[in-house]
């Protein structure tokens, strides 16, 4: 736990130094990002299910965009608190609530769409790539146990509003199992949407 405090300290301090030197570096932007994720669980055997729950999410993110070619990167460091309702598949009465706290770091590959008049207004945007999440919360349901470590691919689309606002939606397909247990019955993988308002300096 300590560690991952000391990591994410270190991680917004360099976010922080990064601010100022926004401006000067032109396509490099510092912002804040705060949404919503909708997550379930998809379990490797039919035994168990998940229902759709709503969790928040929050934290800083780095943008660069290369001038032209309108191709560049955004990563984020995010607080993340995913819950979601799990029950047994033959008995809906067997059920359990499970809400984890993470660390979360998606890095993606942003593509700005480039249009004609409109463009320095309103820009659409496509972004793909790996997202990390740490987990900060221990949790154990019955004999399934939350992993420390989750990875996903992410898959998103969204708006920018005169280079300042951005609104996203993406999902995330998860890679890794996320839980497991002493029985293959618990293996399962995280799949979630989320929706994000980011604000860049």
């Amino acid at each position: 736990m300590k560690k991952i405090k000391c990591i994410l300290a270190a991680l917004a301090i360099a976010f922080g130094l990064a601010a100022p030197s926004a401006s000067a570096m032109g396509p490099l932007k510092f912002g804040v990002k705060v949404g919503t994720e909708i997550n379930s669980l998809k379990f490797n055997e039919d035994a168990f299910k998940s229902d759709n729950r709503a969790g928040f999410t929050g934290g800083v993110m780095l943008q660069f965009i290369a001038p032209i070619i309108n191709l560049g990167f955004d990563a984020s460091v995010m607080y993340t608190h995913r819950s979601l309702h799990m029950y047994a598949a033959d008995d809906k009465t067997q059920s359990a609530h499970v809400g984890s706290d993470f660390i979360e770091i998606p890095i993606n590959l942003k593509y700005n769409i480039g249009l004609p008049v409109i463009g320095k207004f309103v820009s659409p945007f496509l972004t793909t790539g790996p997202d990390f999440s740490f987990l900060v919360s221990k949790r154990t349901v019955k004999d399934m146990k939350q992993k420390n470590y989750d990875l996903a691919w992410n898959f998103g689309i969204g708006l920018s509003f005169v280079d300042k606002v951005q609104v996203a939606a993406s999902y995330g397909l998860g890679i890794t199992n996320n839980a497991s247990g002493d029985q293959a019955l618990y293996d399962s993988k995280n799949r979630f949407w989320t929706v994000t308002l980011a604000y860049l300096f």
